[in-house]
């Protein structure tokens, strides 16, 4: 029996993405489990390793993409004792599950409760442990305080808002005009980024700045970020946007401005979050964040913003969607 999944073949556009049929169903090595996936998700770490800037991903091409998957274990392999066959599954594989099927060591795996449409579980496995790790274990929020949100209508900026709002925090988000209805349902007081000087605004709104700004822009945006935090506040920066898309700012600099700003005596601070390495420093925390949120899920606390469901076939339409900057919310691909 064969299966389908999507490769690059270079890195490169969305043009290198590449539906191939492999004529035989991997087998599960001892302690592995082979899934039949159900969804995936096109997001802009996929970008980012599409275009060969992720620096957490070594692989060279041609390797399936695919952060992040929901799916059914198919078959499992010699001394699996934690799941059987028929059971759903989650993982933050990083790279592969852009695939019908994939083998994963049974280590990595989460279970899914019965009942949730995979869609929506695969949404909260990359964009809402983000969110959820960023509050909780980067700047430990406390209950009321003030944040803002840069991209507050994508994937991770909808999942945050939801999270933000259990807490009852005072919540100021960035996003397009046409995204503001959006954010303003979520609960927060939506800026535009595009009209308005946003430092300027949120100084208006708030007196004397915000306790948090979570940044994935990069560039300028993490100078202006820095700027709005309050005395004790923390900017926390988990993304490259501008760099990556070419409109400016450099990696390293962004990392050293980072270090700089934190080690200065300004009675603010700095800090990076990136989910694979916090996953392979702290290993326990990935899946205890996911089950908490399959339970917040199971009990209708939070509801991913679904931009599309696609078919894995129309991966690159999904890729230019994110280049584009049109997505509000997560798209996922369906097998």
């Amino acid at each position: 029996m064969g299966y389908k999944r999507v490769i690059i073949t270079g890195f490169g556009g969305a043009e290198v993405l590449k539906v191939v049929e492999e004529s035989e169903l991997p087998n599960p090595k001892p302690g592995e489990v082979r899934v039949k996936v159900l969804a995936t998700s096109a997001a802009f770490t996929d970008v980012m390793i599409r275009k060969g800037k992720y620096p957490d991903v070594k692989e060279k091409p041609p390797f399936s993409l695919g952060y992040d998957m929901v799916g059914i274990v198919d078959q499992i392999g010699e001394g699996v004792t934690r799941f059987k066959v028929g059971q759903r599954v989650a993982d933050l594989t990083v790279i592969g599950a852009y695939s019908e099927y994939l083998c994963v060591p049974e280590s990595r795996l989460t279970p899914v409760p019965e009942g949730v449409d995979p869609v929506e579980g695969v949404s909260l496995v990359l964009s809402y442990v983000t969110a959820y790790q960023m509050l909780h274990r980067m700047t430990k929020v406390k209950r009321g305080q003030r944040i803002l949100v840069h991209g507050a209508a994508g994937a991770v900026g909808t999942a945050m808002l939801q999270l933000g709002k259990l807490l009852d925090l005072e919540m100021y988000g960035t996003a397009s005009k046409s995204k503001h209805e959006l954010v303003a349902g979520l609960g927060a007081t939506p800026i535009d980024y595009k009209s308005e000087n946003w430092v300027e605004r949120i100084r208006t709104l708030t007196g004397d700045g915000v306790d948090a700004v979570f940044d994935p822009i990069g560039g300028n945006s993490f100078k202006k970020s820095f700027s709005v935090l309050r005395r004790g506040g923390i900017l926390v920066a988990y993304g490259f946007y501008n760099a990556v898309m070419g409109k400016g700012g450099s990696i390293p600099l962004d990392f050293i401005r980072l270090k700089l700003w934190d080690i200065l005596p300004n009675g603010r601070s700095t800090t990076f979050y990136s989910i694979g390495p916090l996953r392979q420093k702290q290993r326990d925390w990935f899946s205890e964040d996911l089950t908490k949120l399959f339970d917040l899920l199971v009990q209708g606390k939070i509801k991913p913003v679904i931009a599309a469901r696609m078919p894995l076939a129309e991966v690159r339409r999904a890729h230019e969607l994110i280049e584009a900057a049109g997505v509000q919310g997560k798209i996922v691909l369906t097998m």
